[in-house]
């Protein structure tokens, strides 16, 4: 028997088709840093929203409250910082309350039309009411703290 004639019409071997890379394969160099970014961006906002979370929950507290209404009523604060007097975003310090008792440590940036500084109040409460030891003002420049917790003659 002869072989079947060899041509164009006769029936080649099948090669296998090469595989197509995957979606990985095909598209990693712009998703390794699309990734990156992706995950510097959700910690970033997680980080944000801890520090807003943090900021809000000492600026409802009722002696940051009293602080603040202390020193924009205290006539020696008026007459330095004039009015009105607004609060920086940047509170520092801490608070700690377990029922009717606590303590707290914080600082507040004030700023007025003519001046700006710092207040800085420690304070403890008992039996449910806020005392502080201290509540003063730090103004720039200036060396001495304006004492919120006395009159002004």
């Amino acid at each position: 028997m002869q072989p079947p004639p060899q041509g164009p019409w006769s029936p080649q071997p099948l090669a296998a088709a090469p595989a197509k890379p995957g979606f990985l394969n095909r598209n990693w160099k712009w998703l390794v840093p699309v990734g990156c970014l992706g995950v510097l961006v959700l910690i970033g906002g997680f980080a944000a929203g801890l520090v807003t979370l943090i900021f809000t929950a000492i600026k409802s507290s009722d002696v940051y409250q009293e602080a603040i209404q202390t020193a924009r009523t205290h006539p020696a604060v008026i007459a330095e910082l004039g009015t009105p007097i607004d609060t920086g975003w940047f509170v520092s310090g801490s608070i700690s309350v377990s029922g009717p008792t606590g303590h707290a440590d914080v600082s507040i940036p004030l700023s007025g039309p003519k001046a700006s500084g710092t207040l800085y109040g420690v304070a403890d409460k008992s039996a449910g009411r806020w005392a502080f030891s201290r509540l003063e003002l730090e103004l720039e420049g200036r060396p001495a703290r304006i004492d919120l917790r006395r009159s002004p003659p």
